[in-house]
């Protein structure tokens, strides 16, 4: 038994003339807000405002970045500013002079060791449980 499948799905259809929905509704939404600033502030204060609204207005429309749309961009703008981030750095290298100062001023306190874990087992036990904390976060 054949079935026919449907292709083409992520393609939008273009209700309002070219455009589909979402453009139509950016356009339309766009020019409102623009005909409110005008009424509101007139032309000599109203057009910088109005020039930033009709450009975004345009760039959600018709500008796609490797062929995604752009409120798909402005949304991983958002989410990556609003969001937590992790900063990984290295230590800087010290000199001779700065070790033997930093040793002076930071004499070592006695340390109990497990002889099972090594320098190399307690790095990655410390990565994976800073990891799991970030993702606990993210998920509450």
């Amino acid at each position: 038994m054949q079935f026919k499948v449907p292709q083409f799905l992520d393609i939008e259809d273009k209700i309002f003339g070219p455009f589909t929905f979402s453009e139509f509704i950016y356009l339309a939404g766009g020019a409102g807000i623009c005909f409110f600033l005008f009424k509101l502030l007139g032309w000599v204060y109203g057009i910088i405002p109005m020039t930033a609204v009709a450009s975004l207005s345009l760039a959600l429309t018709f500008y796609k970045p490797n062929n995604k749309p752009f409120v798909d961009m402005m949304e991983s703008a958002i989410t990556y500013f609003a969001g937590d981030k992790l900063y990984i750095w290295q230590r800087k290298r010290l000199t001779k002079k700065d070790k033997e100062k930093q040793e002076k001023e930071n004499a070592p306190a006695p340390v109990h060791h497990d002889p099972r874990l090594n320098g190399g087992k307690l790095r990655d036990l410390a990565w994976s449980l800073d990891i799991l904390d970030l993702k606990k976060d993210k998920l509450n």
